[in-house]
């Protein structure tokens, strides 16, 4: 919203989201807006979608998270004017970003196999997310996709096989294994 004062145009702050409202379903106005060509509705979208794009980036993507982050929000963006439902922004948001990340994964491992990685910040624990990190670095890009979209995101079977576009028994496979991996590799 925006309010002229003395020539002056300035940003009004956006209303306060009721208690127990969805921050998903409150963005709903904010993609018709983005969709018909609001530049500020764009940029508060790429505010609200950031952060989660990012949190299911870094796990996958390990040390290229940054170029997953930036190619999963061009092609969110880009996909935006067929998203027909603002209220699916979630699930769309979550499977563009975990193919995406996939995708950055799996070119980077081509490029180079042994990667270096920066620390995340972990406020609890540091060694902790070092050695998360660690083990995570050591599995395929199959199986960390698999264990985010399980173990971070709580997707149910059918839910994450439709993400990454796989049959359920394969994610079954994936799973299984990718768990066996990291309690194998796991240092504690």
């Amino acid at each position: 919203m925006k309010t002229a004062r003395a020539g002056a145009v300035q940003r009004l702050p956006a209303p306060r989201q009721a208690v127990g409202e969805d921050p998903w379903t409150a963005a709903a106005p904010l993609v018709r807006a983005a969709q018909s060509g609001d530049a500020m509705a764009l940029n508060d979208l790429l505010g609200l979608l950031t952060p989660y794009v990012t949190r299911l980036c870094r796990p996958i993507a390990l040390s290229n998270s940054a170029d997953a982050v930036q190619e999963a929000l061009i092609a969110v963006f880009q996909g935006l004017p067929r998203l027909r439902d603002p209220r699916a922004l979630y699930a769309w948001v979550r499977t563009v970003t975990v193919r995406e990340a996939v995708r950055v994964a799996r070119r980077a491992e081509r490029e180079t196999p042994v990667c270096e990685f920066d620390d995340i910040a972990w406020p609890r624990s540091p060694e902790l997310a070092v050695d998360v990190r660690d083990v995570l670095r050591r599995m395929s890009t199959e199986h960390r996709a698999v264990l985010v979209l399980r173990e971070l995101e709580g997707l149910d079977e059918r839910s994450a096989s439709d993400v990454l576009n796989i049959s359920c028994g394969t994610l079954k496979s994936r799973l299984h294994r990718a768990r066996h991996s990291f309690r194998k590799a796991w240092p504690r």
